[in-house]
């Protein structure tokens, strides 16, 4: 159980000795922080800044009970041409980063065959298909229900081929895996959402997945459930985790702070320091952008709407209506490119009438992402007391509960509710 109170020095440096060190508070990381100290582990949760401001805070704010496929990379001509010209509003990428991450790149292509995918799919599927479960039991004991919207979303097609391919893996999923949908003719689209300006062939209507309409307010609604519970949260550098005895060491604005086990859920900045530690994990990031909107003449967006053949998401936000981009694969932290956001502004308002912008900036972030696309969840291979926890891609937050729980069981001595050897970090050699 515990290793010792947290306690202060009388001098000037304070310390804290306690079981875990969690280093990275987006969601995952405050998750894992809350399930670890539930089941009475004294946790202090490390982050160089305020918790649930990055990736975390900008996304889609989906929970995304249906997403049993995780993204595969393209493997049709004509949509790796698309993609090559660097035009297009789903995918971009930044030519200074294409020697570094053309290996990478192989490897997320090698493993969205057809054959490879099968597998990669059998196991995800069984991990997101609680992702609502387990975010439910974190929503209610926060008392963040008023941030849940639980009527879905909408999956939009303008032309009859896409929503017909569409509809028939749709149809495929909900017999295979149980997700729910409602598959709908362009006329009911256009009932449900009255102020779309364009003709709709139809959309998918995934009736399962949640809605967070603030996300950056529910990891803030976490981790006040987080110190409920005893926690700490500490700034601090994650990059100075070092051995201190039998435990891990970690510096903070406070002071040193020292545990028997760490858990690293840096989300994309995993990679720098699972390589400071001896680990060769093969991560590499997709950023993606957002941006909130007015409306014009107070027209409301009423549901989350994925434009499928275009590439971007609008969503009701308590802040406005966000537009979320798809994936530029660029290194992490280097400057933003605004060029693909207003690009998908400038076909958003043909789609939907957007009104003035309501920050001065695009947002940015970056997702963590894995070429075989299953996070790293588990026991690090080359440490007994050191854990993994990252590499969700474009399902952080949707994953966030579900991760946490399998953590606060697994290093607790419970038999986690899901077999971890298939997100387990050994998969690589690592």
């Amino acid at each position: 159980m515990h290793t010792g109170p947290v306690r202060a020095c009388r001098r000037e440096r304070i310390w804290v000795m306690a079981d875990v060190i969690v280093l990275g508070a987006g969601i995952v990381g405050i998750c894992t922080a809350i399930n670890l100290q539930r089941r009475g582990r004294q946790v202090v949760l490390v982050d160089r800044k305020t918790p649930g401001r990055e990736t975390s805070y900008g996304n889609a704010g989906l929970i995304q009970k249906e997403g049993v496929r995780p993204y595969a990379f393209p493997r049709e001509f004509g949509t790796l041409l698309r993609i090559a010209q660097n035009t297009s509003i789903d995918a971009r990428y930044s030519p200074t980063a294409l020697p570094a991450l053309a290996p990478l790149i192989m490897q997320y292509w090698y493993n969205s065959a057809p054959e490879r995918y099968r597998q990669i799919v059998a196991d995800y599927a069984p991990l997101i298909l609680s992702s609502v479960d387990t975010h439910a039991e974190l929503i209610a004991e926060a008392g963040a229900e008023d941030l849940v919207s639980k009527d879905g979303w909408y999956r939009v097609f303008r032309s009859a081929k896409a929503r017909d391919i569409a509809f028939a893996q749709a149809e495929d999923d909900e017999r295979r895996y149980g997700v729910t949908n409602r598959r709908i003719d362009g006329p009911e689209m256009a009932r449900i959402e009255p102020d779309v300006m364009i003709p709709m062939s139809g959309a998918i209507h995934w009736v399962e997945p949640w809605g967070i309409k603030d996300p950056g307010s529910l990891a803030d609604a976490y981790v006040a459930l987080f110190r409920k519970l005893g926690g700490v949260v500490a700034t601090g550098d994650a990059m100075s985790l070092a051995t201190a005895g039998k435990g891990w060491r970690v510096t903070t604005d406070a002071g040193p702070v020292e545990a028997g086990e760490a858990v690293i859920t840096l989300g994309p900045w995993s990679r720098g320091l699972t390589r400071q530690l001896g680990y060769r994990l093969p991560l590499f990031v997709k950023r993606g952008y957002h941006m909130h909107y007015g409306t014009q003449d107070n027209k409301p967006l009423r549901h989350w709407l994925l434009d499928s053949e275009t590439g971007y998401l609008l969503a009701p936000m308590l802040k406005g209506i966000r537009l979320t981009t798809g994936a530029e694969f660029a290194p992490l932290d280097t400057p933003g490119n605004p060029v693909q956001l207003e690009a998908a502004e400038r076909v958003a308002r043909q789609f939907f009438p957007l009104g003035e912008r309501r920050e001065p900036q695009p947002w940015m972030g970056s997702r963590p992402c894995t070429p075989d696309m299953k996070p790293v969840i588990g026991r690090a291979p080359k440490h007994g007391n050191l854990w993994f926890g990252f590499g969700h891609a474009h399902h952080g937050l949707t994953l966030g509960a579900a991760t946490g729980k399998l953590l606060g069981q697994a290093m607790t001595g419970e038999k986690p509710y899901l077999d971890l050897a298939p997100f387990s970090a050994a998969r690589f050699g690592s």
